[in-house]
């Protein structure tokens, strides 16, 4: 019988891609999503699907329920997905909207966890991957919610490595770069939701920020497809022994390299010409 993967966030972006391609590779994929609109797409495209609010602690453990029964308590994977990046400077983000974000990139995830760890330890087999960033190794301006998320997110994850050292349990991170998502659309509709831009001092970078945010991703050799996190998926999946992380992109592998070379304010010069 073909290994059981469940996936968070797969509307769009990678979360669809990994469900689609880890179909195709053999695995029986679970693919959850926040929406009945994009669960019903899913499962009309022939994935098995299901809701999955990471916002919401009983549809977290609705659809660990569900996922577990699917698998007739042998789920073997969890990919933890499903994220939103919510701009702004840090003085202007209402302490709301940062815990939102924990919410749903961090906080959601940690109850998913709790719901399937104790299976996979009795079962002696399993697999965590935790879809991070690039932003979750470096920081750049008026992304601070989504840097501290991610930030978390890393720490969390390598405690977790180490308290499942003894145990048949990989966990493993994934840090992509820029990779082409509907990331920027959700993003703006944060931005407008949350953010006041008129009575900011940093009105000026503001509009740079809502006119890039709409225009559509631009073409470049670092902006990857969603695919390019396939492969490191597949890898973490069958090794006998998982990475602890997988860097996707260029500009990932350069900031974690430079981060351990370059003095701080080194590292802030160019961080801030990136931003």
């Amino acid at each position: 019988m073909s290994d059981f993967i469940l996936i968070t966030g797969c509307s769009t972006g990678i979360g669809l891609h990994l469900a689609q391609r880890l179909q195709q590779e053999g695995f029986n994929v679970l693919a959850t999503a926040r929406n009945d609109a994009d669960v019903k797409r899913l499962s009309e495209s022939g994935l098995n699907a299901h809701l999955l609010d990471l916002d919401n602690e009983k549809s977290i453990e609705q659809a660990a329920g569900w996922a577990l029964t699917q698998s007739s308590g042998q789920l073997y994977g969890l990919i933890n997905n499903g994220a939103y990046g919510q701009p702004g400077a840090i003085e202007d983000l209402p302490t709301q909207a940062l815990r939102a974000q924990f919410s749903t990139n961090l906080f959601g995830w940690h109850h998913l966890i709790r719901q399937i760890l104790p299976v996979m330890l009795k079962n002696n087999r399993g697999r965590i991957i935790q879809v991070s960033s690039l932003l979750g190794l470096v920081a750049m301006k008026y992304r601070g919610a989504y840097n501290a998320s991610k930030f978390a997110l890393e720490g969390y994850t390598d405690t977790l490595r180490l308290e499942l050292r003894d145990t048949a349990v990989q966990v493993s991170l994934i840090e992509p770069g820029p990779v082409r998502s509907q990331f920027r659309s959700n993003a703006l509709k944060k931005f407008l939701q949350n953010i006041d831009v008129n009575g900011s001092r940093h009105q000026v970078i503001y509009q740079l920020t809502l006119q890039r945010l709409q225009r559509p991703e631009p073409k470049n050799p670092f902006t990857l497809e969603p695919e390019s996190c396939v492969a490191p998926a597949l890898h973490a999946l069958r090794s006998n022994r998982a990475r602890v992380r997988y860097g996707v992109t260029f500009p990932t592998h350069l900031f974690a390299v430079l981060r351990r070379l370059l003095p701080a304010r080194w590292l802030d010069n160019i961080l801030c010409r990136s931003a």
